[in-house]
């Protein structure tokens, strides 16, 4: 069955409205399919939020408990190549109880950074991106590669998987048994990285429940 997407709606709309009460000032809207009006049960939630410059430190830090404030979390990832920005975080929210098709994907500016503002993104790479798991990484191709199955478009599946597969050095050629790879990467995944075994088994039976029939 199909993830409801009223009920994905719903959630965005209380995201953006715990965060805009999370920063006094601030502004939050949609992105991407859900701000085009051509989001599907499967599309994510893409957010931009730009905080007064000021506040940004504050407010990203703050970033776990407003979003906790609204449903309880499973990860907050910061991507790499902004963790050395004093303008610019780029943050990856799954929550507990919701499909892991879901994901935020939220963008937190400081007010008057220039668009696409890379300040300080080289040191966060050069730093090896603190906390930044290739595994959990992995893992996410894995939840697009479904995505990427449903929406019939295998060419992007067997790319996310590839990409999924050498994040964590993992020499496999994928077979186009959309199940069988996809568990693969997971095991993997979780073979490189312990602490990601409860995320694998999430992506295991994401893939059992939506793509046993295929």
């Amino acid at each position: 069955m199909s993830p409801d997407p009223a009920v994905r709606d719903a959630l965005a709309a209380e995201l953006l409205a715990a965060l805009r009460d999370g920063s006094p000032g601030s502004c939050a809207s949609l992105r991407g399919s859900l701000a085009r009006g051509t989001a599907d049960a499967y599309s994510d939630i893409d957010v931009a939020w730009t905080v007064a410059g000021a506040e940004f430190g504050a407010s990203r830090a703050r970033v776990p408990a407003l979003l906790t404030g609204v449903r309880p979390l499973l990860s907050v990832r910061a991507d790499p190549e902004f963790q050395g920005s004093p303008v610019r975080r780029l943050l990856f929210v799954c929550f507990a109880g919701l499909p892991l098709f879901w994901r935020l994907d939220l963008d937190v500016r400081a007010a008057r950074a220039p668009d696409g503002d890379d300040s300080g993104a080289r040191r966060g790479a050069a730093a090896g991106g603190a906390g930044w798991s290739l595994a959990a990484s992995a893992l996410a191709n894995g939840v697009a590669a479904v995505k990427a199955v449903l929406r019939e478009q295998p060419g992007t599946a067997r790319g996310l998987l590839e990409r999924g597969f050498a994040r964590i050095a993992v020499p496999a050629a994928v077979t186009g048994e959309w199940r069988t790879d996809i568990h693969r990467l997971a095991d993997a995944a979780a073979l490189r990285e312990p602490d990601q075994r409860e995320q694998a088994e999430r992506v295991r039976s994401l893939a059992d429940t939506h793509l046993a029939a295929r």
